[in-house]
C-alpha cells in the first residue's frame, strides 16, 4: 500500500466513525467494534465502492446490508457485555454479526437463506472471526436450543416483537427490533425483560426488510 493509498484509507476511516458519531452512536466500546470491522468486505460487485458511505445497500436474495449508523445505534441500544451470549436473527451479509463478534462472549445468526450464511461462513473463517456460529433456519422461531440468551437483535421488521424470541431472552436481558408495517414507517424498539414483565422504548424510525417465517427454498 503507498503512503497515499494510507493516507486515504485513515482519512476514510476518519470520516466513517465523525459519521457515526454525529447519528448519535457515542458508545466507545460500540465505535471501537465498528473501526475493527471493514464494511468493505461485506459488499461485493457494483456498490463495493459505496461501502464505507452511511446508506443501507442491496445484497443478495432481495435483502440489504443496513447503514452504518443504524447499525451502530442498534448495537448502542443492545449494550452487549463481554460475558453476553446474543442472538441475531437476520445474517444478510454478515456485518452485524461480525461487529457483535467484538462486543459478545457468543454469537448466534440465523438467516432463512443459505445463499446468504455460506459465504457468511467463508468470511468469517478468512477473518479468523471464531465465536460466532452462522445457522441456516427460520428465525422468527428463535434458537430454544442455545436459549436464554443475553441479547437478541433483530435485523428485519416485524408486526410486533415476536413472541417466541421474548420467551427466549433472559430476564435483564435486551432485545432490539424494528416493528412495524413493512410497508409504513417503521420504529426500533428496544425491549427489556424485568421480573414483572417487558419494557419498552421506542428508539427512532427506521425502514428495513420484512420478518419472514420459515426457511427459503434455494
Amino acid at each position: 500500500m503507498t503512503p497515499e493509498q494510507e493516507t486515504t484509507d485513515a482519512e476514510r476511516k476518519m470520516q466513517f466513525l465523525y459519521a457515526l458519531r454525529s447519528k448519535g452512536v457515542r458508545s466507545t466500546r460500540v465505535l471501537t467494534a465498528m473501526e475493527k470491522v471493514d464494511r468493505g468486505a461485506f459488499i461485493t460487485g457494483h456498490f463495493a465502492d459505496r461501502a464505507y458511505e452511511d446508506m443501507p445497500l442491496p445484497i443478495a436474495c432481495g435483502q440489504t446490508i443496513s447503514q452504518p449508523s443504524v447499525v451502530g445505534m442498534m448495537t448502542q441500544a443492545l449494550d452487549v457485555q463481554p460475558r453476553d451470549k446474543v442472538l441475531e436473527v437476520g445474517t444478510g451479509s454478515g456485518y452485524q454479526a461480525a461487529i457483535l463478534s467484538h462486543l459478545a462472549r457468543r454469537v448466534y445468526s440465523i438467516d432463512r437463506h443459505a445463499r446468504l450464511t455460506r459465504p457468511v461462513r467463508t468470511l468469517f473463517e478468512q477473518l479468523d472471526i471464531t465465536n460466532v456460529t452462522i445457522l441456516t433456519g427460520d428465525g422468527s422461531h428463535g434458537l430454544p436450543e442455545q436459549a436464554p440468551f443475553d441479547r437478541i437483535i433483530v435485523t428485519a421488521a416485524a408486526e410486533d416483537p415476536p413472541g417466541p424470541l421474548l420467551a427466549q431472552l433472559r430476564e435483564g436481558g435486551i432485545m432490539v427490533v424494528p416493528v412495524g408495517q413493512s410497508d409504513a414507517v417503521q420504529h426500533l424498539i428496544k425491549v427489556t425483560r424485568t421480573p414483572d414483565g417487558f419494557e419498552y422504548e421506542e428508539l427512532l424510525p427506521v425502514r428495513f426488510v420484512p420478518l419472514i417465517e420459515g426457511v427459503a427454498q434455494e
